[in-house]
């Protein structure tokens, strides 16, 4: 059986066209990866047949195509290199795995997911720190507001100080509002994080909301707030500085 003739009188060839023809005729295929360019085999795609990714490639094509005829994926291509090596050989990657992770649940690759899963900085980020984040009331919530806040105080400044005043338990929490009332006149409120039922710290939800902002593009560091006033219960103070660096 012959391949349609798509130069011949009166038809025309098409970059969908020849892609189309090219993955059923051919071992090699062309990807576009959000701008990022991939050549790799068919059967590479298709290493596990359970995966998006496999589906994608198999039957009629179901992804459009650029000007050159690559196939397109509208998705950011920075790690689909580290997915494509592992299809090729099995191997992991060794930097940005949480990045990937999220990758190879995107295409549904179950053992790339698995292996990843398993490794210690993402058990570490899924098992640890955001079970632990989980029971923070409101965390996430709260980090919008705190670089909401930010920017808006960001105006000819070097800097923004957000307050933030940390609750450790319950019994912290029923000593807030003399705590705020003991803040500076100026300082009209703050941002609350807790109570929290684990083990962790104070000083390691700080940490967390650290590196939670600066994932996030922004250069910060939290510094415990003084007053001459005062307040200390239990062994530690509430409240912290959370400075933005702009310049």
């Amino acid at each position: 059986m012959s391949l349609p003739d798509y130069k011949s009188p009166g038809k025309q060839s098409t970059p969908a066209a020849l892609a189309s023809v090219a993955l059923h005729h051919s071992p090699l295929v062309q990807l576009n990866v959000g701008g990022q360019v991939f050549s790799t085999c068919l059967s590479t795609l298709r290493r596990h047949p359970d995966s998006r990714l496999a589906e994608l490639f198999s039957g009629q094509p179901k992804l459009c195509t650029d000007a050159e005829g690559r196939y397109f994926i509208d998705r950011d291509g920075t790690h689909f290199g580290a997915v494509l090596e592992f299809l090729r050989t099995e191997r992991l990657p060794t930097e940005n795995l949480q990045e990937v992770c999220r990758e190879a649940v995107h295409y549904d690759i179950k053992p790339l997911v698995k292996q990843l899963e398993e490794t210690p900085q993402c058990f570490g980020e899924s098992v640890g720190r955001q079970q632990f984040l989980s029971r923070v009331p409101h965390y996430k919530e709260n980090i919008e507001v705190l670089i909401r806040i930010a920017r808006a105080e960001a105006i000819a400044t070097r800097h923004s100080t957000i307050l933030i005043c940390v609750l450790r338990t319950e019994e912290d929490l029923g000593f807030y509002d003399n705590a705020i009332n003991s803040l500076e006149a100026d300082t009209e409120s703050a941002v609350t994080f807790g109570p929290w039922k684990a083990a962790l710290s104070v000083r390691d939800l700080l940490d967390c909301i650290q590196m939670d902002i600066e994932n996030q593009g922004y250069r910060v560091s939290i510094q415990p707030h003084s007053t001459d006033k005062g307040f200390l219960f239990k062994s530690y103070d509430y409240f912290y500085k959370v400075i933005f660096t702009w310049w």
